[in-house]
Order: structure tokens, then C-alpha cells, then sequence
């Protein structure tokens, strides 16, 4: 397998330098990702109902999430910075805790899936890092325990305590490709909180077909983290996206406090 500064070069001191010259003078040491201090859109009418809301968690796996996986040198800062692993720890135990639904939106690649006849950049550097493989085909599991695609230890006492609903795999971004929407309706769910990887891929992709399905949103911002590339940075640019359409957008300890009432 080919490294990935072979694949993708980084570069991302040049990329920090280019936001240091973009920053206004005198902000120097600012949270780059603070809410703005005067919003001008209107705040948040998101009502909370336990019984009606899942957590969803998109790809909760070793490649994205662990220093371990494939792709940690895009999104080991992000994940690092928004302390991602701890955060949704914390979430899983309390949406447990207060017998709320949970739901894995999973990633998965099959042989067959090496075969598309064109790929966007996203896509070509997915599969050229190998990513979350499943090597042996849909119907074959060898292999795959403690590989980059199976699930983050951490997470493994909640996501296999027989309750948790996993979804089939999305293949790009959204829930389009998996049974994720009709699991959650058949739940009768309409409310979600939204968390995982990547913020400006997987994570705003299922935001806005939730959205378009009917669902109100509510984007956990510092538990979902997203890729670092001279390209752009995904959190930051994702984050802005959340503001503007997700129906609330809270931390990890807003979150919790609502779920511990």
C-alpha cells in the first residue's frame, strides 16, 4: 500500500501558515472554530423529546478515529483537537443511561466496490489508503476484527449490547445507500443528534438528507471531526454549514445535560 504523504502531501505547516496570514490583525491565539460573538441568524427552537431522538454515530471506526487507522494523518489533528474518542464516550453512556435509540451509520468497502469506473478525489483517496476494507467480500467477517474497518474498542460495550441499531454501510457520504432512514423511522424517531466522522463529508451529507427527510437535527460540533489538507480545512468549513442549517448546534456537555434531566 502506498503511504500517504506519497498520496496525499500534506504540507500542513504551509496550510497554518496560509490561516495565520489570513486572520485579522491583533486575533492572534483566537479559537479559529468560537461561535461567532453577535449571530446574526435567529437561535435555536429545537425541542427535546428522549423518546422520539437517536444518537447516530457515522463511522465510529479504528481507520478514522485512531492513530491505528488509515487515514489518522488527515484526521488525527481534528479528532485530537475536538478530544472526539472522549466526547462520544461520554454520549454513548448517556444516550444508554436515558434509553434513548442509538444508530451506526458503518463504512465499508468490498472487493467489488474497487471496481467503480470513476471516482471523485475523496473517493480515489479512500480506496488508494484501503480504508475501511472488508477484504473478503459482504458475507465474510475474517479478517476483520481489530482491522482499520471494525468498530473503536472504546465504543464496542455500547455499539454490541444488542440494542444499538446498525445500519447497512453508506458507500459515499450520505444515508442514501444504506437502510439507516428506514431503521430510524421504523422506530419512529424524527429527532437526531448527529455525531462521528467526517464533519465535512459523512457528517454534513447525513445532516442535510436528514433534513430534506423531514428530521430536526441537532450537531454535537466537538463530537465529529473532520480532514487537514493544504486543500482546506473540513472542520472549520463544515462547522459553518452546521450554524446555517442544522436545527441546534450544541457540545458534548450541552448535550449531556439535557440527556442527564
Amino acid at each position: 500500500m502506498q503511504s500517504l504523504k506519497t498520496l496525499v502531501p500534506l504540507h500542513l505547516c504551509a496550510l497554518a501558515a496560509a490561516l495565520a496570514l489570513a486572520t485579522p490583525a491583533g486575533a492572534a491565539g483566537t479559537n479559529p472554530y468560537a461561535d461567532p460573538a453577535r449571530p446574526a441568524l435567529p437561535a435555536s427552537t429545537f425541542q427535546w423529546d428522549t423518546s422520539r431522538t437517536a444518537m447516530v454515530v457515522i463511522d465510529p471506526q479504528i481507520d478514522f478515529m485512531s492513530p491505528k487507522g488509515g487515514a489518522w494523518a488527515i484526521m488525527g489533528e481534528s479528532v485530537t483537537e475536538q478530544k472526539l474518542v472522549p466526547h462520544l464516550q461520554q454520549l454513548f453512556a448517556a444516550s444508554k443511561r436515558a434509553g434513548m435509540t442509538v444508530a451506526i451509520s458503518p463504512h465499508y468497502y468490498y472487493p467489488h466496490d474497487h471496481k467503480w469506473k470513476f471516482q471523485a478525489p475523496a473517493e480515489s483517496v479512500q480506496h488508494k489508503l484501503g480504508i475501511f476494507e472488508r477484504n473478503k467480500g459482504a458475507l465474510n467477517l475474517d479478517g476483520f476484527l481489530g482491522s482499520g474497518a471494525d468498530f473503536m474498542p472504546e465504543f464496542k460495550q455500547y455499539i454490541e449490547d444488542g440494542h444499538t441499531l446498525i445500519a447497512s454501510p453508506h458507500k459515499l457520504y450520505g444515508p442514501q445507500s444504506n437502510d439507516l432512514m428506514l431503521q430510524l423511522h421504523k422506530q419512529g424517531i424524527d429527532k437526531i443528534v448527529l455525531t462521528g466522522m467526517a464533519s465535512n463529508l459523512c457528517v454534513e451529507s447525513h445532516l442535510r438528507e436528514f433534513l430534506e427527510r423531514g428530521f430536526e437535527v441537532v450537531v454535537v460540533r466537538d463530537a465529529i471531526a473532520g480532514p487537514k489538507l493544504p486543500d482546506g480545512d473540513g472542520y472549520g468549513s463544515a462547522l459553518v454549514n452546521f450554524r446555517y442549517i442544522a436545527n441546534a448546534v450544541m457540545t458534548t456537555d450541552e448535550v449531556l445535560k439535557r440527556l442527564e434531566k
